[in-house]
């Protein structure tokens, strides 16, 4: 990688070999080796580690976990808040799993739709709960920076599964507790 940047760099005209430049390559390498993280991680392996066995069948939610990811398109960044509900049905996940997983899957390269449906899939074939609910709204600076340069867009993207897909009550609780829901 480190040799591909050094091309890169001369490639757009300036020299690899100048001071700021130098260690470039060395930088840019260790970054995209912890942006992209999330490929040496097993999902199933981290929700697994922390589970626990409860009688339990109501909501739980967290909300406003951030999350950081690279869209596939342009390897350019996106950056938001990802909100996770479930209904467990016998067995809970330790709470900090929930924003693990959803850093996990975002530490790819990706796009915001199969982000989002991976963290609510692999919590519903993981967990089993009654149902399952996922929300991400994310600012792509693919969108920001380059094209049609929109500052104050945002995209909204959300995954329901089970009891939350098949219930109008349900999805509606979860949509008003992470502060998505908006009447009439």
């Amino acid at each position: 990688m480190q040799n591909l940047m050094k091309q890169w760099i001369a490639m757009m005209g300036d020299d690899p070999e100048r001071e700021g430049l130098r260690r470039t390559p060395e930088r840019t390498a260790e970054a995209w080796s912890f942006l992209t993280r999330g490929y040496q991680q097993d999902p199933a392996a981290l929700l697994n580690s922390s589970m626990f066995e409860v009688e339990a069948n109501h909501m739980v939610i967290v909300r406003d976990i951030e999350i950081y990811s690279i869209c596939e398109h342009h390897l350019l960044p996106f950056f938001g808040t990802c909100h996770i509900g479930y209904i467990p049905r016998g067995k809970v996940v330790g709470v900090s799993k929930l924003a693990r997983l959803a850093d996990l899957f975002a530490r790819r390269l990706q796009v915001q739709e199969r982000l989002t449906n991976q963290i609510a899939r692999t919590l519903m074939d993981t967990l089993k709960p009654e149902g399952v609910g996922v929300i991400i709204e994310a600012q792509h600076l693919c969108m920001m920076m380059r094209g049609v340069e929109k500052q104050h867009s945002r995209m909204v993207t959300s995954a329901m599964l089970g009891s939350f897909h098949d219930s109008v009550a349900t999805r509606n609780e979860f949509l008003h507790l992470s502060n998505h829901y908006h009447s009439g």
